[in-house]
């Protein structure tokens, strides 16, 4: 039972790993290309989340008849 817990593990640590990685990579990528690192919630996402979360709340906000 042992070995099949250790087997599963292995992969499992990889993956994690490479998803830390990928992360980081994001942030070094970025303050190499810009010299600084990126600003939070200025990218195409973000402005698109935010305009999305602001029209649901007015909506809810907005009396009903």
């Amino acid at each position: 039972m042992g070995a099949i817990v250790l087997e599963a593990l292995l992969p499992l640590g990889i993956i994690a790993g490479m998803l830390c990685v990928m992360g980081n990579a994001q942030y070094y990528i970025h303050k190499a290309a810009h010299g600084r690192p990126k600003h939070i919630g200025n990218d195409m996402w973000d402005v698109a989340m935010e305009r999305r979360d602001k029209k649901i709340v007015e909506q809810v906000a907005a009396p009903r008849n």
